[in-house]
């Protein structure tokens, strides 16, 4: 039987804050059923899907937009429109963005390759709303061109209302469509997937760390992309790689980080085993390898916060604030 705590990893979560923060009752509900949990996780080479729950149902996505974000600026690459040492200036619309951001003044500038990894490891809004402008002309154009693509790659639950993922109650999606997106950066742009992956990115003075602490951790975890906000919760798409197998898990409305990473290394361990015990004969499923509900009751007083910095972690249910 696959335990969904597996390992003391999770534990050393790092603590990160975020301004406006309000206090929400503590709920002792189970991780799924708390209304805003949705998961799905998909075998990419076969498209199978090994394990759904609520996988259709809208969702706000918080900072996984910036996959799609990112999605556009390799296209854009790749068609030559775009170079990695073109230089991305920082407007004031995109000075003004909250956190998580980079904190670059009005009329600074970093190459578009700079942008694209300060976008996958800090999150940073600012640089995801400079990017769109560097692309699209203005962040409303890119969020339509970012609808448009989902439609075209099949993701017809999707609406796109910024690059960031920051609140707004047009901006929705499901895991399924979080899956379909992710499998398209891994089909389309394998070349530039290995910026997911980044544990950490050194941008001048400022040691940037990425909020996926399943990297370097999680066997075979190599990508993708963290979320938070207060209405969409912890987000989480993970892809790992073992013994020639990939998964994509998706997991959305986490209630703490921990919670959220303990739920997606769950999943991701489960489905390799079934994967596993099938060239074995073993005929089993992933759903009936998770213990569900009892491990994810979360604690405490929970604290969130309304902006959200797109990833802030939280430790036993608890926000601590920003420096």
């Amino acid at each position: 039987m696959i335990k969904l705590v597996r390992t003391g990893f999770l534990a050393a979560v790092i603590a990160m804050g975020a301004p406006l923060a309000t206090t929400a009752p503590a709920q002792a509900t189970s991780l799924y059923d708390n209304p805003k949990y949705a998961a799905i996780m998909i075998n990419p080479e076969t498209h199978e899907v090994l394990y759904s729950r609520r996988a259709d149902v809208p969702r706000y996505p918080a900072s996984i937009t910036k996959v799609m974000t990112l999605y556009l600026a390799f296209e854009a690459l790749e068609a030559d429109k775009l170079e990695l040492t073109d230089r991305v200036v920082i407007s004031r619309h995109a000075a003004s963005q909250p956190p998580s951001r980079l904190g670059l003044g009005v009329g600074s500038s970093l190459t578009v390759e700079q942008a694209i990894r300060v976008i996958a490891v800090k999150s940073a809004n600012d640089i995801a709303a400079a990017l769109a402008e560097k692309i699209a002309g203005s962040e409303t154009a890119f969020a339509a061109q970012m609808t448009g693509k989902a439609r075209s790659l099949g993701m017809m639950n999707t609406y796109f209302a910024n690059a960031s993922g920051l609140p707004n109650a047009r901006h929705l999606t499901t895991a399924r469509d979080i899956a379909v997106l992710s499998m398209a950066m891994l089909r389309d742009y394998p070349q530039y997937y290995r910026y997911f992956g980044q544990q950490q990115y050194v941008y001048g003075k400022q040691v940037l760390k990425n909020h996926n602490k399943l990297l370097g951790k999680m066997p075979g975890v190599d990508g993708i992309k963290t979320g938070y906000t207060n209405a969409a919760g912890f987000t989480l798409a993970a892809s790992a790689m073992r013994d020639g197998k990939r998964l994509i898990a998706v997991v959305l409305g986490g209630p703490s980080t921990m919670a959220r990473d303990q739920n997606v290394a769950a999943l991701l361990d489960a489905g390799f085993d079934v994967l596993n015990r099938r060239t074995q004969g073993v005929r089993t499923t992933v759903a009936a390898n998770l213990n569900e509900p009892a491990d994810f009751r979360v604690p405490g007083t929970a604290t969130v916060t309304e902006q959200g910095s797109g990833d802030d972690s939280v430790t036993n249910g608890t926000r601590s604030p920003r420096r």
